[in-house]
């Protein structure tokens, strides 16, 4: 069943939701804050504005305050009063206060002038604005010191203008709203740019998205990298890489299933044919004892051939597609070598062929300790079956210094025919049996070399194939990396 990964937990969602959201989001944010900054310069703008009017009408009540015999006086024609109850921008109080702190004229409720109110540094005038509550409403008020004298006195009386915030406010509020009815017109604009932006920025992924889904299942081919953006170019370039060792896998595993069954169909097929004389002559009538034997023995040769060819074909699928069981550690190389040789000993008596085995010690390398072991035993199988009785076959593992770098080294060395130098390369070529090797063992796979090969790769091995000692037989020496790690 196909499940949906959109759907799944821990899903990364839209793209273009979560572009549309980290644009969109911190705008809004922005625009908030700019609106909170707006109201705030509003009032500062507004203050100023009206906190020169107050001033200006301060001024002139403070042009009307004398002295007269001795007093205070405030002379402000009923006029100026009444303009002053019914201003259409708000109401208006004042409030004179003599040189004594005696009541002159005005609203003697007004409130006073606090202690800790610092002089306007705006104006060139004995000047304080301060805010207070005045009949259930907020007030601002205009605190001036205005000299009075005459040839009696001389002193310094105290003219308070106030104003009701309202125009304050209603001009704070025209302000904030035409500029938040411009901002939500500049966001609405912004928001469809950003929505256009981001659906023509990802038409090339789209278009990557329809190009894969309508692709066939057996097409393998490259993405050009060209058609996407610089910064989704690495994705496309690693999908390419994905699908090229996905190719070389198909490719392997078809070769494998053609040469399988190729190699496969001819014992089966031998097989077969032996098992039908064997029923045959066991239905003669007598049968003959010795002729059936050698009908079943038959059978068995060919069916030890089948069961080695297999193992090998299977052997040889496991190295090419690069198979890791056990996992991947310091391997002794050494041991590996020695098992196999144990192993195998019993093989190599029974050819009478002398089987050494010499080691510097215990040689590590980097690797699977399962595909190692197909690799030794390849090895010293093809060396027993390829040397004639009364050969020998040295295996030697070591360490190689090149360079700077220090390399693993198994060595298995035989006394056998060899291989000639023409035939070298070929004879890593899956089935591929050079003549001389043919002549010795005509029941052959010619599968091992390509198995150690593999294998070889699979580890970043060298191998190296030249002649035995005194020009006899055949050397093989597999270089490895040292290990990384105890």
């Amino acid at each position: 069943m196909i499940r949906n990964a959109a759907a799944g937990p821990g899903s990364l969602g839209s793209l273009r939701s979560q572009l549309m959201r980290w644009l969109l989001v911190p705008l809004l944010i922005l625009v908030a804050l700019d609106a909170v900054s707006v109201y705030y310069n509003a009032l500062e703008v507004a203050d100023i504005a009206y906190d020169r009017s107050l001033l200006a009408s301060t001024r002139a009540l403070a042009e009307r305050v004398s002295v007269v015999n001795g007093q205070v006086v405030a002379d402000v024609p009923y006029v100026a009063l009444d303009s002053f109850e019914t201003d259409t921008l708000g109401r208006i109080y004042y409030k004179v206060t003599g040189v004594k702190g005696e009541f002159v004229s005005g609203y003697d409720d007004l409130p006073p002038l606090p202690a800790n109110v610092k002089r306007s540094e705006a104006y060139p005038a004995l000047v304080r604005f301060y805010q207070a509550e005045y009949h259930g409403q907020p007030v601002r008020i205009a605190a001036l010191y205005q000299p009075v004298y005459d040839d009696t006195m001389r002193g310094i009386a105290l003219i308070q203008v106030g104003e009701t915030m309202d125009a304050r406010r209603g001009m704070t509020r025209k302000i904030l709203f035409d500029t938040m009815w411009r901002q939500g017109v500049l966001v609405t604009v912004a928001a469809l740019l950003v929505w256009f932006a981001v659906r023509f920025v990802l038409r090339p992924l789209m278009q990557l998205r329809s190009e894969v889904e309508s692709r066939a299942p057996t097409d393998l081919s490259d993405f050009d990298p060209a058609r996407v953006h610089k910064e989704v170019r690495p994705l496309v370039l690693a999908m390419n890489g994905y699908m090229e060792r996905l190719q070389t896998l198909i490719t392997g595993q078809r070769r494998f299933i053609a040469d399988a069954s190729h190699q496969l169909r001819t014992p089966l097929t031998v097989l077969k044919t032996q098992a039908e004389l064997a029923l045959r002559e066991f239905d003669r009538t007598p049968g003959d004892p010795r002729a059936l034997r050698e009908l079943v023995e038959s059978i068995a040769g060919t069916t030890d051939s089948t069961v080695h060819l297999a193992n090998r074909l299977l052997t040889l699928a496991r190295a090419e597609h690069g198979a890791v069981e056990g996992g991947i550690g310091p391997v002794s190389l050494t041991d590996a070598a020695r098992q196999v040789a144990l192993e195998l000993a019993q093989n190599a008596v029974a050819k009478r062929i002398d089987l050494s085995f010499d080691a510097a010690g215990d040689v590590l390398i980097d690797g699977s300790p399962l595909l190692l072991r197909e690799l030794v035993v390849n090895l010293l199988d093809n060396a027993i079956r390829y040397t004639p009785a009364d050969g020998r076959i040295a295996v030697r593992v070591g360490y190689q210094k090149i360079a700077a770098d220090s390399h693993a080294v198994l060595e298995v060395e035989d006394t056998g025919a060899g291989i000639p130098a023409s035939d070298r390369e070929r004879v890593f070529a899956p089935f591929y049996r050079a003549p001389s090797a043919q002549l010795v063992n005509p029941h052959g796979a010619g599968l091992g070399m390509s198995i150690v090969r593999d294998i070889a790769s699979a580890h970043g091995a060298e191998i190296i194939l030249a002649d035995g000692a005194n020009d006899a037989g055949l050397l093989v020496k597999v270089r490895f990396p040292a290990a990384t790690r105890a």
